[in-house]
């Protein structure tokens, strides 16, 4: 495998794992707040057909965005009511919240396009990709890789508010005082209510901001990645995201990590499947997410051998004041 075609991987890369990027970093902020969301798949495709119905109808990206952001606060918010405010069991929310926010999205791409028709085939505005033309003509002229060089820099402008994304919430998870209280309700939540941190109203903040960056990834995918509306669009892509926290030890830095390697490993099987590879293309489809499995055994057993747990303690446990959750 030459330079240059290790450069074009990576590019492709960055675009694949852009959209799990911002789905993880998501699930990081609600689970450092003590509440587990298996819903991360429902809010995913349902930020990614909000954003294209209204790009397409509005012609506006930024419009499909702010819907989408709109539609994951919404669907978070809902799961903050039944595990925070009610104390419902937070795995049957999540998985209700997948399976919800899936059949909707399939229900509303069927409606969402000009006079009620599907939005399946349409073509609507798109984030266009950017680079600074000097730039990129003086990488060009780098010999051997200067061409496939250019595509890592040519993104459009969710790549690069991720990377911006990323070292601002690490910061802010472990720099400042409002993180230090999300970390705090996470692992022992009745110490940070005795310490008079509002432990629902940090958890409902950070349950609603969480759903908002997954949706987010949603609209990366209709928007950017792959612009327009199909169904099952995220391809699973929203559980990936829950393993990879778990990849990331819930550290926003291993998570850009972890879905940039998943990113690689689905750019690479799409190249053996172009370049004819005799291997069956169902087994290479399968690839990243048998890459996921394999990463998460390996944590897990890291995890078992050294005796550390990772996890806050306080994960899925609802908080009843005056009594012990951990």
């Amino acid at each position: 495998m030459n330079v240059a075609l290790l450069v074009s991987i990576l590019a492709v890369s960055i675009q694949a794992g852009t959209s799990l990027v911002y789905a993880t970093v998501g699930e990081i902020f609600t689970e450092r707040s003590g509440i587990l969301n298996l819903g991360v798949e429902g809010i995913m495709i349902m930020g990614a057909v909000t954003s294209f119905a209204a790009a397409y109808h509005t012609g506006s990206v930024w419009v499909g965005l702010a819907a989408a952001m709109l539609a994951g606060g919404l669907l978070a918010t809902i799961h903050a009511v039944l595990t925070v405010s009610l104390r419902a069991d937070q795995v049957v929310s999540g998985l209700a919240l997948t399976i919800f926010g899936t059949g909707l999205a399939s229900f509303l791409g069927q409606r969402l396009g000009p006079e009620g028709k599907p939005l399946v085939g349409l073509v609507g505005p798109r984030f266009p990709r950017f680079a600074d033309a000097f730039f990129q003509s003086t990488i060009a002229k780098i010999p051997g890789v200067g061409g496939p060089l250019t595509q890592i820099f040519n993104q459009d402008i969710l790549v690069y508010a991720m990377f911006i994304m990323v070292p601002l919430a690490s910061y802010w998870i472990y720099r400042t005082r409002p993180g230090l209280h999300l970390r705090a309700v996470g692992e022992s939540p009745g110490t940070a209510d005795a310490l008079g941190i509002g432990v629902s109203r940090t958890r409902y903040l950070y349950t609603i901001f969480g759903g908002m960056l997954v949706a987010l990834g949603g609209a990366h995918l209709s928007l950017a990645y792959t612009p327009g509306w199909t169904e099952n669009i995220t391809g699973g892509r929203g559980w990936i995201a829950i393993a990879l926290v778990i990849f990331a030890t819930w550290n926003p830095y291993r998570a850009l990590i972890g879905a940039l390697l998943f990113g690689g490993v689905n750019a690479i099987q799409f190249r053996l499947q172009a370049a004819g590879a005799s291997i069956p293309a169902p087994f290479l489809n399968m690839l990243p997410y048998l890459f996921t499995i394999v990463v998460l055994t390996i944590v897990t057993v890291y995890e078992n051998v050294n005796k550390r747990v990772v996890a806050p303690a306080a994960l899925g446990l609802p908080y009843i004041r005056g009594e012990r959750t951990g």
